[in-house]
């Protein structure tokens, strides 16, 4: 078992892989402050968001939703998304295939 290191990502903002795998990746996101964005991005892979605690704001395809505790969505190949934090909190990221970049 891989023990991976915290890697902030921005402004009181870190990503933590949890585990991988070359077809399945699972990575927790921390927002530690009001305020913190996860900037607006996309990429090839198929991504699954679970949040685990804290509420967000979230742009997905040019649509905003506003999701809190148990709330999960799933994000297309290619479709820009990010969020704003609204209430300090963790998301849990699953991403197919694995994000090398992360690694």
């Amino acid at each position: 078992m891989t023990l991976y290191p915290i890697v902030p990502t921005g402004e009181n903002t870190t990503r933590q892989v949890l585990s991988s795998h070359p077809e399945l990746m699972i990575v927790a996101f921390r927002f530690n402050k009001e305020g913190a964005i996860g900037a607006l991005h996309d990429h090839p892979h198929v991504q699954a968001t679970y949040v685990e605690s804290g509420r967000f704001r979230f742009s997905l395809g040019g649509e905003e939703r506003e999701v809190g505790p148990g709330d999960s969505f799933v994000v297309a190949s290619r479709v820009p998304h990010g969020c704003v934090c609204l209430e300090p909190g963790r998301l849990i990221d699953s991403f197919t295939p694995r994000r090398d970049d992360f690694l």
